[in-house]
């Protein structure tokens, strides 16, 4: 864990001396413009890095615990399109909506396209869990192709696409802070992460233990769509965090939450902050969409999981 924690850290160092504007460690604490620029972008950005990974990884694990499958995650299972939806009607009803109007409805849809997706995967035969996963791309493709029907027939395709397209150059003092919000759920899902151990069993093991499954379901249903609505309003949607990330650690610490959400959390922000480094890096001075990055890392992250032998089998 002090080894992660360290690379974090020079990560986040890495992540608020580079950008268009160069400068040192020293002119950081002492040059006003450097000074400037830390204050109004590169902390925000680096924060809302942070934040981002841990709860997007955090939001990935618990609806993979829901679910029972670790082949999805918020982005592959009709949440964030659901998200984008929503924005997408606050666009239509009140162009000129305050980012929390936005987050409210967006909130508001991704937990009723949640809660499609699990009543669609309930009575699914168990014996075949490729079907989960599959399923989740058919419904989030439908919900997208809702999103970018809408998106040109009334000529908003330019809104749609930084909706579905997880970028953080335009992260700014003001523009990130919804995102403490999500951090806030992250903290609350490690709080009751025993019982999101045991839904992870199914609801008869679970009943049998003594827990409330229905209260429970809901409880995650709700941290799971508002950390990905909170997500796309404010930098849109970034594939395979909450895929890839939840699958590394349970190769490495188990399924029991309490262990692992920690390491979700840390590993999710080291990888982000990681692709957004390379983003920033691999064509400067302009960037790479960290959505980009990520989807690329994250497709040979994941087919390597896929072959490789689990270190806990």
């Amino acid at each position: 864990m002090a080894l992660c924690v360290a690379g974090c850290a020079l990560l986040i160092a890495a992540s608020l001396l580079t950008g268009v504007i160069e400068f040192g460690p020293a002119a950081a604490l002492s040059d006003p413009e450097a000074l400037a620029v830390m204050a109004v972008s590169r902390i925000p950005r680096t924060l809302a890095l942070v934040l981002t990974g841990a709860t997007m990884g955090v939001a990935g694990m618990v609806m993979q615990m829901l679910a029972r499958n670790r082949f999805i995650e918020p982005t592959t299972a009709g949440t964030g399109q659901s998200a984008a939806l929503g924005i997408l009607v606050v666009a239509f009803a009140w162009p000129a909506a305050p980012i929390w109007a936005q987050m409210i409805v967006a909130s508001l849809a991704a937990i009723a396209g949640s809660a499609g997706f699990l009543l669609l995967i309930r009575n699914l035969p168990p014996s075949q869990p490729l079907l989960v996963p599959l399923v989740g791309l058919i419904y989030g493709g439908i919900i997208g192709a809702v999103v970018t029907f809408l998106g040109y027939r009334f000529d908003l395709l330019q809104y749609v696409e930084v909706w579905t397209s997880g970028d953080f150059s335009g992260v700014l003092r003001g523009r990130y802070e919804l995102l403490w919000l999500a951090g806030v759920l992250a903290v609350a899902a490690y709080a009751v992460a025993d019982r999101f151990t045991i839904i992870g069993l199914g609801r008869d093991a679970s009943v049998s233990l003594g827990l409330n499954y229905v209260r429970v379901a809901i409880a995650g249903l709700l941290v799971v769509s508002v950390v990905t609505a909170v997500t796309v309003v404010t930098v849109g949607m970034i594939p395979f965090v909450g895929l890839v990330v939840p699958n590394i650690v349970s190769r490495l610490r188990g399924d029991d939450l309490r262990a692992s959400l920690p390491w979700v959390a840390l590993t999710g922000a080291v990888l982000v902050t990681l692709c957004d480094l390379i983003g920033r890096l691999v064509n400067h001075p302009y960037e790479v969409p960290v959505s980009t990055i990520f989807g690329v890392v994250g497709a040979v992250v994941f087919l390597w999981l896929l072959h490789a032998r689990p270190a806990r089998a």
